[in-house]
């Protein structure tokens, strides 16, 4: 066991490639497949840990890879047979977007470590100590090894005597180390220094830094944090780091290299690893983007690496990519709004979320998340900071509340998760993904089952010119790349349904989208060079738009998720008749009017 209080000392290396890496600069996007050779690799170094599962990884992997994060753990374990694995795990909120009963926290943390997690680093977004308990407790009771976590940021409520109590309270509960973790990259040289030598004094356990080179200090803060007494560090592969990513791991050997603090490693093998990162990143070139490179607005706005890159994802999703220096600005005021909440999973998603609606819909909380009003009764515990109470009130109205542990509201639910799932589920890590992404899971199944899983492409769609329709030789027959008002789309056709006004409708698939359009003219195809297609194309979307003022429509793009109401029922103006889910998190939508429900399409989202 490492031991504290020694300032001339080894330094020891954890290297995040394979999770935090590609969470902070490619959106989280990189397959499996992708880096277990590299794996392999990584294993004869002899880091401390290699963080390797967690954070958005799992999420993603359901929704966007179609590959089961629980094969993907098993996958790195029997690549990875010498070097500690490590996770990110939320507390109470695991690897999801909120408070999940006690029963399935305790599961969760005893299959992750069954199937091959050594280190679980815990925190809570609130660094609400109370959310850390059972996880913490349940880490311990499977010998796992316990990184108790302190969320760093600034914020005129955050002070280093916070974190502090905060992490002798952590040591108390049983943590084998100390965690600082900043995810925006917040933290200068000499906070660094001062906030260690304070934690120094007052834990006897290792002292290990997390952050992000966002703001371009990353490098230097390690350095002051080891020189003040932090025994561990983490890094990413040089191909892989820096902006809002980790500092290059080859850099921090290099300068520790020779001194009382030389880490030992090889940049030899370091080099050699990098080379293969830097191939692998290539293939997922459409995932970059302009915003994951040092950039000082991070030292005002505080968005976290990880949160950027899926920030400018969803925006481009949503055809809003401009209006990114718009939503930076209105991220710290919708921080202050919530009592200043540490930006780091799922406040960080939670908070850009609203943010971005606030831009969209061009009006300050005319739309209101579910998941903001959940924070605002208490469902994810207490901020540090005071919450505005116009907003909460706005948001909850007269509703009170909450100021117990938010888990001792929630009844077991493992079992009732395990016969709602049924036959869908294959294992018991099958339940724990229907538990944390119910309709996610579901969908995954479902393709599973029928041998169709179809993960989002890696290549990036072909910018063709207005109105045409290429034919990729790397698509199947029946996708196209269609291009409409400069934005490319990867499509594929199947004719069905029924004719309207002679015109043909067909369904098409535009991501992980079904769209029905009505092809007003196909007429015109002209071969071109390359093998590829031209056409005259206009579609019309034949999804009804708000006409009269009883009209319901949605705040903004999105999938269906609940139906609220049942017909026959009576619902008054204001009510939510259905949520709906975009950018991970969930929407409400309300009826304009008073009045009764005639009928329900689409029915077997219902219950969902």
């Amino acid at each position: 066991m490492l031991k504290n209080k020694i300032k001339n000392h080894k330094v020891y290396i954890t290297d995040t490639v394979l999770r935090d890496a590609h969470q902070s600069l490619l959106a989280t996007r990189v397959r499996t497949a992708d880096m277990l050779e590299g794996a392999k690799k990584l294993d004869r170094v002899g880091y401390w840990s290699l963080e390797a599962w967690g954070g958005a990884t799992f999420d993603t992997a359901l929704r966007f890879l179609k590959d089961d994060p629980w094969e993907r753990l098993r996958a790195f374990r029997k690549a990875i047979p010498n070097t500690r694995l490590q996770m990110l795990l939320r507390g109470q909120n695991l690897v999801g977007y909120r408070h999940y009963a006690d029963d399935v926290v305790k599961k969760f943390i005893e299959r992750s470590k069954k199937n091959g997690v050594d280190v679980f680093r815990i925190f809570d977004a609130l660094n609400d100590i109370r959310n850390l308990e059972v996880a913490i407790k349940a880490a311990k009771e499977v010998k796992g090894f316990v990184e108790a976590t302190v969320c760093y940021t600034t914020s005129p409520v955050h002070t280093h005597d916070m974190l502090v109590e905060m992490a002798v309270k952590l040591e108390r509960m049983g943590a084998d180390t100390i965690c600082i973790k900043d995810m925006a990259g917040l933290l200068t040289p000499y906070e660094a220094y001062n906030l260690v030598t304070r934690l120094i004094e007052k834990v006897g356990v290792p002292i290990h830094i997390h952050t992000h080179d966002s703001s371009g200090l990353a490098a230097m803060s390690y350095l002051k944090a080891i020189e003040a007494g932090a025994q561990i560090v983490d890094t990413a592969i040089s191909s892989m780091a820096s902006g809002t990513s980790q500092p290059p791991t080859e850099s921090i050997v290099a300068a520790l290299k020779d001194t009382h603090y030389d880490t030992g490693l090889s940049l030899g093998l370091l080099t050699e690893i990098a080379e293969y990162f830097r191939d692998m990143r290539k293939k997922y070139k459409r995932f970059e983007s302009e915003y994951t490179g040092v950039d000082t607005r991070t030292l005002v706005v505080q968005v976290p690496g990880g949160m950027i890159s899926n920030l400018a994802a969803q925006l481009k999703e949503q055809n809003a990519i401009g209006k990114m220096n718009e939503v930076l600005k209105e991220i710290p005021k919708v921080r202050k709004d919530l009592g200043y909440p540490p930006l780091v999973t799922p406040t960080s998603q939670i908070v850009g979320t609203q943010a971005t609606l606030n831009i969209l819909t061009g009006e300050r909380y005319k739309v209101i998340t579910s998941e903001i009003k959940n924070y605002l009764k208490g469902l994810y515990g207490t901020p540090q900071g005071r919450i505005d109470k116009k907003v909460q009130k706005k948001a909850i109205g007269k509703e009170e509340s909450i100021t117990c542990r938010p888990a001792d509201l929630l009844e077991p639910e493992l079992d009732k998760l395990t016969r709602e799932i049924g036959a869908n589920a294959k294992n018991i890590e099958d339940v724990l993904s229907y538990a944390l992404f119910p309709n996610v899971a579901l969908e995954y199944f479902e393709q599973r089952d029928s041998g169709k899983l179809e993960p989002e492409p890696i290549d990036e769609p072909v910018k063709e010119k207005e109105t045409q329709v290429a034919q990729s030789p790397l698509l199947a027959p029946s996708e196209f790349i269609v291009t409409v008002h400069g934005e490319s789309y990867r499509v594929k056709v199947a004719g069905a349904g029924h004719k309207v006004e002679g015109k043909r409708p067909f369904f098409l698939k535009i991501d992980d989208r079904l769209e029905e359009v009505m092809i007003e003219s196909l007429t015109e195809i002209i071969p071109t060079m390359g093998g590829e297609i031209e056409a005259k194309l206009t579609t019309q979307s034949a999804r009804p738009r708000a006409k009269e003022k009883g009209d319901v429509t949605a705040p903004i793009p999105g999938k269906v998720t609940s139906i609220k109401v049942s017909e026959g029922d009576k619902v008054s103006a204001g009510d939510t008749v259905l949520t709906i889910e975009s950018m991970k998190m969930e929407n409400e939508v309300h009826t304009p009017i008073d009045g009764t429900v005639k009928k329900i399409y689409g029915n077997k989202y219902k219950g969902i």
